[in-house]
């Protein structure tokens, strides 16, 4: 991963929960804020795939996020797969397969489970689409594919593939309407936002 890969997956999350990329924010959400989560998450990311710093830095990154593991009850590894615009809700018993694929602009909820199937025709793991909004207790289990733009509701639990544009709710999951997540993901707007400064930083 370049470094420009990983700032700008650290500012568009930062812009996905505090609406804001400025240094203040930056390091009001890393001292006080869920942010600190997904910092050292793409922190350790990062590191490890640069020759100089996985020896160096990621030895440090890995052992701060482990400790906000533990402090915040989330288990996301820092070898998952996760689009840009990572939103984390609340902490607490958030637990996330490494070998899960998630897409951009996500939003997980505390109890979320994004687990892996052992056996039968679910067997392996999930792969989330973009914008999806996952409500609070909601577990998708197994090699399920959900689609773009889908809201799952609270404690729903997903074991089949979940088309477009989806709303779902019940144990197991069932499509009750085809009004998406629209209302429930905002401020995706980052391109232009981190683009700018971008910009400005060059001249």
């Amino acid at each position: 991963m370049k470094y420009s890969e990983y700032r700008y997956l650290i500012l568009s999350d930062l812009y996905r929960i505090t609406g804001d990329i400025k240094i203040l924010s930056f390091l009001r959400s890393i001292i006080f804020g869920l942010y600190k989560y997904n910092f050292w998450m793409r922190t350790c990311f990062y590191t490890r795939s640069n020759v100089i710093l996985k020896y160096t830095i990621h030895p440090i990154a890995n052992l701060i996020l482990r400790h906000i593991v533990y402090k915040l009850g989330i288990q996301i590894p820092s070898s998952t797969k996760i689009g840009s615009g990572f939103h984390i809700g609340h902490f607490g018993g958030i637990v996330v397969n490494a070998e899960s694929v998630i897409g951009k602009n996500c939003n997980i909820s505390h109890g979320v489970t994004i687990g892996k199937g052992n056996r039968g025709k679910n067997k392996g793991c999930s792969i989330l689409g973009n914008n999806i909004y996952i409500g609070p207790g909601a577990k998708i289990i197994g090699a399920v594919k959900i689609g773009n733009n889908v809201a799952i509701g609270a404690n729903c639990v997903v074991t089949k593939d979940i088309p477009d544009n989806s709303v779902v709710v019940g144990i197991p999951g069932k499509v009750i309407s085809q009004n998406g997540s629209v209302g429930y993901i905002n401020r995706t707007d980052y391109d232009k936002k981190i683009g700018y400064v971008q910009k400005a930083n060059k001249t």
